[in-house]
């Protein structure tokens, strides 16, 4: 059994300027911080059969990997070689469709598992760029770089993503106290609504590549601004500037579509803004549900207990500095099995 663990994400500045659409005009730019919430992978060796098996909110059995409907896990596995005989589950500790890269930090958790036990190992660009190929290349899904990128690398780390697709990521270090302090103001509560963003994104996508500099490529090089002076603020640790700026970008990613916003986000936002001390907010993510962020630097206890009689109860966490890593692998005992298998030409 081989299990890998991989940290979700928050997105603090820049989402959306990681979709091709953008940034092979302009460029793009985010920041964004990996959190102690986690997608765990677990690959197992079936030793009585050699059917593909695969266990996540529905059960898949097959005999052979091209057969699987999911089309992550049969994607990674024909990449690798793996046509039968192997077992993989997975389990979250936050539901998927709430806008902090699940789909992401599986695939990205499945090929750490997978290469372990290939003892096939990449460096962090190119399993990043890796997942990348497959969401977007493969499977042309519309999305953009950051969560295959965050997943893979974790921490504070801005993404310089340029025309050409290449990213240049550069951890934003701060002390662990400044860290303490940031996040205990940045509260995020789950609205209990779930969504499936590939309609948002390609919305955004199709009127980019469509209008010549329409609202939603204008809205998003705001975007791209209003992220690099949110990592400037967190740099000088001028945290309620980057409260102040999170508003900023709230007003111009309401643009990008009808869908990011959720009514039990407008229904309350201006009022927490106003009696209880709230500098910005956003909702996770591309929009549509999920998280809801919100900086809250004084009244923290009064927010909390607002927000919780009204049903949305605080998600805490802390950052996780470390991306998708191994967290065990007791199939090094079968190394010899597995050898035996590839010297006799069959297929794994």
């Amino acid at each position: 059994m081989i299990a890998t663990r991989t940290p979700f994400r928050i997105t603090l500045g820049g989402g959306g300027t990681d979709l091709p659409s953008f940034y092979e005009k302009h460029g793009g730019f985010v920041l964004a911080m990996g959190i102690d919430k986690y997608m765990y992978v677990v690959v197992n060796i079936p030793h009585a059969d050699r059917l593909v098996r695969l266990h996540y909110t529905k059960s898949e059995t097959v005999a052979h990997a091209k057969e699987l409907q999911h089309e992550l896990a049969r994607e990674a596995l024909l990449r690798h070689g793996i046509h039968d005989a192997i077992e993989i589950a997975s389990v979250a500790d936050l539901p998927a469709g709430t806008g902090l890269g699940s789909s992401s930090c599986y695939l990205v958790g499945l090929l750490t598992a997978i290469r372990a036990y290939t003892l096939n190992p990449a460096s962090l660009e190119t399993l990043a760029e890796e997942a990348c190929e497959i969401e977007l290349d493969i499977l042309s899904k519309p999305i953009g770089k950051q969560d295959q990128y965050m997943a893979v690398y974790g921490g504070l780390t801005s993404l310089e993503i340029g025309r050409n697709g290449k990213v240049s990521t550069t951890p934003l270090i701060l002390s662990e106290q400044e860290m303490s302090d940031f996040v205990s103001n940045t509260h995020l509560y789950y609205t209990h609504t779930q969504r499936d963003t590939t309609a948002i994104l390609a919305e955004q996508s199709q009127s980019i590549r469509q209008e010549p500099r329409g609202v939603v490529e204008n809205s998003l090089l705001e975007i791209r601004d209003i992220g690099y002076e949110i990592a400037d603020a967190l740099r000088c640790r001028n945290f309620d500037r980057f409260g102040e700026l999170m508003h900023k970008h709230w007003l111009a990613k309401r643009k990008l579509s009808s869908k990011v916003t959720v009514p039990v986000v407008e229904e309350f936002y201006e009022q927490v803004r106003a009696e209880y001390g709230v500098l910005g907010g956003k909702v996770a993510g591309a929009g549509g549900g999920g998280f809801w962020m919100l900086y809250c630097p004084k009244n923290g206890n009064r927010l909390m207990n607002f927000m919780s009689s009204q049903g949305l109860s605080r998600l805490h966490y802390s950052p996780e500095m470390e991306g998708s890593r191994v967290i065990a692998n007791v199939l090094k005992s079968y190394s010899g099995h597995f050898h035996g298998l590839q010297r006799k030409g069959a297929r794994i």
